[in-house]
């Protein structure tokens, strides 16, 4: 079993799948000040907007502003890891983390998704009381404060449509989503405080806080989803590997791809790597040539290890 002795081809090709990620790379980092900026300008907001209505939940006996509020906290948290993760994930990788700490936003968007869980279930677990014996609550004052962070929010969310990558960096779309998300919490406070302005029904208070955690809830679920599907090493959305297999069997001279795998690193960057057999007597590089062709302009994937070889090659089965 010569499996140690890989064609060179493959080593041939790291060189040159490398030079291709680095163009990547200047890509993704062009993006980074603008991500950077929108971020950090709805960090700022968002923040302001947390101490308000928490302060305001206590002093008005509101449990949709605390529950808001406690949205508004999770968001925060949100921003502020995803623009940890861009300052980490700028650090040059080492020998140890050849892939330097791109993974970093991942886990940001992960640690959210669960703590966004903890705040949703203390909400509703306050709520469940409240629900017995309604508090009185200062509608008038809850209403002005749920105005102010409805527009802050909205606010955040536009300077983050203007200013960042809200479509294809998970990172941003997860901060994005929490911000309309607050948004829509904003809303059921507002709707709360009227209910009780006019008709004194102070159960409206805990009702909306609950619709708020549910939409937490449902927000957290998605984050979550999406990261373990990425740490899973799972394979991206919008790829069809069964379609990469076949544009790859297009190749000239390419008789079978095996061991094709597909994953993602971090938003906006993904990998790729497999073995072609190929036809005896016919030129590695040229084949090669076109399979790193082919995946970079039909998928936009520019990471790739292809490993070319013959009928001649014989290794072991491969576990995965």
């Amino acid at each position: 079993m010569s499996h140690s002795s890989h064609p060179h081809s493959t080593h041939d090709h790291h060189d040159h799948g490398h030079d291709h990620s680095h163009g990547h790379h200047g890509h993704a980092h062009a993006h980074m000040p603008n991500n950077k900026k929108g971020l950090t300008i709805a960090l700022i907001i968002t923040t302001g907007i947390m101490f308000l209505e928490f302060f305001g939940g206590l002093i008005t006996n509101s449990l949709a502003l605390l529950s808001d509020s406690g949205h508004m906290l999770s968001d925060a948290g949100a921003l502020a890891l995803s623009l940890a993760a861009m300052f980490l994930s700028a650090k040059a990788p080492s020998a140890r983390k050849s892939y330097g700490f791109h993974r970093f936003e991942i886990l940001a968007a992960l640690l959210n998704g669960a703590a966004l869980f903890v705040v949703a279930g203390s909400i509703i677990w306050e709520a469940y009381g409240r629900f017995f014996e309604p508090p009185t609550v200062a509608s008038g004052p809850m209403m002005a404060i749920s105005f102010i962070g409805l527009f802050a929010n909205l606010l955040s969310a536009w300077f983050l449509m203007r200013k960042s990558d809200v479509k294809e960096n998970i990172n941003i779309r997860s901060a994005y989503l929490h911000v309309l998300g607050d948004a829509l919490g904003s809303v059921g406070a507002i709707a709360a405080g009227l209910i009780m302005s006019l008709t004194s029904w102070y159960v409206a208070d805990p009702i909306i806080s609950v619709l708020v955690s549910l939409l937490i809830l449902k927000s957290a679920w998605g984050v979550i989803a999406n990261a373990v599907h990425i740490l899973m090493e799972g394979t991206p959305a919008g790829i069809d590997s069964a379609k990469v297999r076949e544009a790859l069997m297009e190749v000239d001279e390419v008789v079978d791809v095996h061991d094709l795998h597909i994953w993602t690193i971090t938003s906006g960057l993904n990998s790729l790597s497999c073995h072609l057999v190929i036809e005896d007597n016919t030129d590695h590089q040229t084949v090669l040539q076109q399979a790193v062709r082919v995946i970079e302009e039909k998928f936009n994937i520019t990471h790739t290890t292809i490993q070319v070889e013959n009928g001649q090659l014989q290794h072991g089965e491969l576990k995965v």
